[in-house]
């Protein structure tokens, strides 16, 4: 009976350690495919199947992103918030956080997306950054149209000056 896959009396030794040493390999060799196998982590991963061509590669884009085209154009001058005030509730209730590039606004209602230029003497961009609006202000001086967190202050190299002639892009309107 040459065709049974259990152990009899009759194998010896040496066919029990050979049985023995296949299966170890064959599982061995079925582990070491399993960890070796390369899956695309989902942060790799194209999107689409047409993402990638066929070397792995993504196609240049048609044509470079456009920034968002605002709903509303408003100059003016900007301040920026004390680090004295970090931790504080602002008017929508979330912590005053230096850091986050952030700006209080009169009128734009929270979550507000607002793209502030700096400008210079002739009146164009040297700088911009994105802030959102969490906060109701400036109150004391109304040719400030906004007060920037400290992290958008910096952005925009204002830290020195403390007030600077601004253009503000609203970019979306929040809640």
């Amino acid at each position: 009976m040459g065709g049974r896959l259990t152990d009899s009396a009759n194998d010896g030794p040496g066919r029990r350690g050979l049985r023995t040493s296949v299966v170890f390999v064959l599982v061995g060799a079925f582990v070491a495919s399993c960890a070796s196998s390369r899956h695309p982590s989902p942060a790799t991963r194209p999107h689409t199947a047409a993402a990638t061509t066929a070397g792995g590669e993504r196609p240049a884009s048609p044509e470079p992103e456009r920034p968002e085209a605002p709903i509303e154009i408003r100059e003016g001058r900007a301040s920026y918030y004390s680090d004295r005030l970090a931790g504080r509730s602002t008017a929508s209730g979330e912590p005053y956080d230096p850091r986050a590039l952030t700006a209080a606004s009169r009128d734009l209602p929270f979550g507000s997306l607002v793209r502030v230029h700096r400008l210079d003497g002739a009146g164009q961009s040297v700088a911009s950054v994105t802030v959102r609006v969490n906060d109701r202000g400036p109150f004391r001086d109304h040719s400030r149209i906004l007060d920037l967190s400290r992290a958008a202050a910096e952005a925009l190299d204002m830290i020195r000056a403390g007030v600077i002639p601004i253009r503000a892009e609203i970019l979306r309107i929040g809640r």
